[in-house]
């Protein structure tokens, strides 16, 4: 739900500058908490399907975890010269299994541009819902992965993943998953979609940063760099702060986790893609 909003422009230019924006929200399930005390090192022999089995299995523990939280969000539109053209403050609360709120504490700059934001926050409601009628998860189902090495970002030892799509969809992406070696978190993402939205965008590049939080690992920055036919290059922003979460105990969620297994021997079977 988005409060203080406009009815959603349907013009194929705000619409087609969204979705561009919209594949750095791709759903991992890592939005989501419990800490995993089981993990590898780098030092171990890792295989890129033990690798993404072990990313679905903690990702499902960890989305069962999570109750809720709530958070604040600056959403900024820059120009290629840095100059701001845009700046909207969103609220968020998010309430376990699939509701996301959202509510537009200020807003300025162009209409079009405000709009733009509206539109994302939106889409982000009704993918949360269940009702955005496409999947971009990442999973086996809709990407094939090789492992391409290790890094370290963020104070993190961290496994690199090339993910490649499966089928030109312009809600999937193709580029680098940074997985933490220990707990099998999305660290980063870095990535363009796999198919260019409309006529208008030229180019879409992306960078998503998550965070710890405790035993919660959530966004921390999103930034997405788009050259739009007539317009130039825009860059949109997203800052995530002032996180509060309520998790389940570790044992409750283990039980809760027991109860999905038979989501678990699906999830697992879609591997054989791999």
């Amino acid at each position: 739900m988005v409060s203080k909003t406009l009815s959603i422009p349907r013009w194929g230019f705000i619409a087609s500058i969204a979705i561009a924006c919209l594949v750095a929200f791709v759903p991992t399930q890592t939005e989501s908490a419990a800490p995993i005390t089981a993990g590898s090192t780098l030092n171990d022999v890792v295989t890129v399907r033990g690798l993404i089995s072990q990313l679905v299995q903690h990702d499902l523990l960890r989305a069962v975890s999570l109750l809720e939280y709530s958070a604040n969000r600056r959403y900024q539109v820059t120009n290629d010269k840095g100059k701001l053209r845009s700046e909207t403050q969103v609220s968020l609360q998010y309430q376990s299994p699939d509701s996301k709120e959202f509510k537009i504490v200020s807003e300025n700059g162009p209409v079009l541009l405000r709009n733009i934001v509206k539109s994302l926050l939106t889409y982000e409601t009704e993918a949360a819902l269940g009702r955005a009628g496409y999947d971009s998860s990442i999973t086996p189902a809709n990407y094939t992965f090789q492992l391409t090495g290790n890094d370290r970002v963020e104070g993190y030892e961290c496994f690199v993943v090339q993910a490649s799509p499966k089928r030109k969809d312009k809600y999937l992406f193709e580029g680098r998953i940074w997985i933490q070696a220990k707990e099998f978190a999305v660290v980063k993402i870095v990535g363009r979609p796999a198919k260019r939205p409309s006529f208008w965008i030229k180019s879409a590049d992306f960078t998503r940063h998550y965070q710890k939080i405790g035993g919660t690992w959530l966004p921390l920055r999103d930034q997405t760099v788009s050259q739009i036919r007539l317009f130039g290059q825009n860059v949109l922003t997203i800052d995530h702060a002032n996180y509060k979460v309520s998790v389940r105990p570790q044992p409750a969620a283990e039980a809760v986790h027991a109860s999905f297994w038979r989501l678990e021997v699906r999830v697992l079977k879609n591997l054989r893609n791999l």
